[in-house]
């Protein structure tokens, strides 16, 4: 499978010869030419749309969704706080979002491992959006002849006004995108209340418009070019892929000679193939490949090109499968595809299985087992230490409590150490709201004859009111004379 890879060959642009240099140049750009994937139907496209609708109701919806009279999912960058339905995120606790970023990581070498680029195909952000462009310009322009008739013409008002409609639902759906995004990081019901008047603050107006401007860029222009030149998944993935990963081939010993066949007539008889050579393969294509070429790292592993030739197939009466999901080893015949499964245990599955389970189980676990609160300690390093009326040395002390949980927690406070010491507050009790960070100032007191001088290592207990009682302890230091 890799050194399939490593055989595509370079598409360059050869320039001819300078009357006076009688030099070649060579440009390593090819220019783009647009590419009209044509409209296809069958079972991949329809996991195609339910991807590319379910993305965007998450991605659209989840900001509209409430929990205890709060936005579900926000992000206080003001507040540095972030709430995800009932689990509130402290800066604190970011090593969870390391977890995250190892989890996806490995996720993502696990499934390129065994299925090849099926995210690119099915969910990636550049292939849904392009998704709908394509949506966009299908309902406002026709299908594929049609839009390529449409762009061959010279100017007129029709096709000012076509595409005027199809560019102006673009945008409006690209600022939609936008709009979402940042109503994670404001709450998205302030948003709509200042769209009258557009009264938002500057990071608000750049994002939206930034986010809505590369997306209508990325998805509305550039579209498979992103995918061949930019991405740099499409050439890293040979790394992850082995002869055993499931990939879109086409079967070339069934196939070929490919060309064009009379009806009624056995095409074994004409020294024939399967592949009638009618190229809708290709004209589905959203990156514009030929799929009878052989593997390339250009192909998103959207499976256009497989419902194309099963719906062609059917016409002609001969079986499908001509292109289909399938192995390096189960299509050169080293085993039966309906032992592909039976393949899956294998070494580097194996090793990037494990080390996501282990990744994630200690994120969960960690998780389950963090205290419903968080507690610091700052001494007050501006008078270390004083003498009170009584003779007692005092320390003045900070005491920060984070409430990580949903609902009104009560706390009270001691201190150990040292002998009979004294803890001083203006409150037996400390109350600290939902979700919520409160500051407080303590003493302690203790006997010079105890309190020598130096520092003296003390612990705070912090511990809740309500059962279950949970305590947390820290480490601070009391300082004597």
């Amino acid at each position: 499978m890799s050194d399939s890879l490593k055989d595509i060959p370079v598409k360059v642009e050869h320039t001819p010869p300078s009357p006076k240099s009688g030099q070649e140049t060579v440009s390593l750009y090819e220019a783009q030419k647009k590419i009209y994937p044509r409209s296809v139907k069958g079972i991949f496209n329809n996991w195609r749309i339910l991807f590319v609708l379910g993305t965007q109701l998450v991605f659209l919806g989840l900001p509209w969704l409430t929990w205890n009279g709060r936005q579900a999912v926000f992000f206080d960058m003001v507040n540095r706080k972030f709430f995800i339905f009932g689990l509130t995120i402290w800066p604190q606790d970011f090593v969870y979002l390391a977890a995250l970023l190892m989890s996806c990581a490995f996720g993502l070498f696990v499934w390129t491992t065994i299925a090849g680029r099926l995210w690119c195909g099915y969910s990636c952000p550049q292939t849904v959006y392009t998704e709908i462009m394509l949506w966009i310009e299908q309902l406002v322009e026709g299908d594929r002849n049609k839009r390529m008739k449409l762009d061959k013409e010279p100017m007129s008002l029709r096709k000012a006004r076509l595409k005027l409609t199809t560019h102006s639902l673009m945008i409006l759906f690209c600022l939609w995108t936008g709009f979402s995004l940042v109503g994670y990081f404001t709450p998205i019901r302030d948003l709509v209340k200042a769209m009258p008047t557009f009264d938002y603050g500057p990071w608000e107006s750049f994002w939206i418009f930034f986010y809505a401007g590369f997306t209508y860029l990325l998805a509305g222009f550039m579209r498979e070019q992103v995918c061949k030149y930019m991405c740099p998944y499409a050439r890293f993935q040979s790394v992850m892929f082995d002869a055993d990963t499931l990939i879109i081939s086409y079967d070339e010993a069934r196939g070929e000679p490919r060309g064009a066949r009379k009806k009624g007539v056995d095409f074994k008889q004409q020294g024939l193939g399967s592949c009638v050579n009618c190229g809708i393969c290709v004209q589905v294509c959203p990156v514009g490949i030929d799929i009878r070429n052989g593997l390339q790292y250009e192909c998103i592993g959207c499976a256009a090109c497989i419902d194309a030739c099963d719906e062609v197939m059917d016409k002609v009466g001969y079986p499908r499968g001509l292109i289909r999901y399938t192995t390096e080893n189960a299509l050169e015949g080293k085993y039966p595809e309906k032992d592909i499964v039976k393949h899956l245990r294998r070494p580097r599955v194996i090793m990037y299985t494990v080390v996501l389970l282990i990744v994630l189980g200690a994120a969960l676990g960690s998780l389950a087992m963090r205290k419903p609160f968080k507690v610091d300690i700052l001494r007050d390093r501006a008078s270390l230490v004083k003498e009170t009326d009584e003779g007692l040395l005092e320390n003045a002390y900070t005491i920060k409590i984070i409430n990580t949980t949903e609902r009104d927690q009560e706390f009270k406070i001691s201190a150990d150490g040292l002998p009979d010491l004294k803890l001083v507050s203006d409150s037996k009790h400390i109350k600290v709201k939902a979700t919520e960070t409160e500051s407080f100032g303590v003493r302690l007191q203790a006997d010079p004859q105890v309190a020598t001088k130096g520092s003296h290592e003390i612990h705070f207990k912090v511990e809740t009111v309500s059962t279950p009682v949970l305590h947390v302890e820290e480490k601070s230091s009391f300082i004597g004379e």
